[in-house]
Formats: C-alpha cells, sequence, structure tokens
C-alpha cells in the first residue's frame, strides 16, 4: 500500500495535507491519531470512495 503525498481540502478546511507512507505486505500496521486527524478520510480515499484533492493512494 502506498500514500503518496495526498491532499483532501473541503472548501476552507484541509482534512488531510501531504500525507505520505508505505506499507509493505506482511506488515502488520497501526493507523493512528487523535479525533479530527483525518485517519477516516484517508482510508475512504484509499477505498475510492472519495477523491483526493491532489495525490494518489495505492493498494
Amino acid at each position: 500500500m502506498e500514500i503518496n503525498s495526498l491532499t483532501k481540502q473541503f472548501k476552507s478546511v484541509r482534512a488531510v495535507d501531504d500525507l505520505s507512507f508505505t506499507v509493505n505486505p506482511g506488515r502488520v500496521t497501526g493507523f493512528l491519531g487523535p479525533n479530527g486527524s483525518g485517519k477516516t478520510t484517508t482510508l475512504r480515499m484509499l477505498l475510492g470512495l472519495m477523491n483526493p484533492t491532489s495525490g494518489q493512494a495505492l493498494i
């Protein structure tokens, strides 16, 4: 799984700002952060349920 420069903007609110990371196959990985940090928005973009403003989310 690869996230490259992922950004999501809702009007004046930037929910995800230039996020990049890689998860290697076979690795258990946690996706942690405080409420409102963009975790759900990132997963929605990764699953194709929401389009990013810019960047890529690939499985």
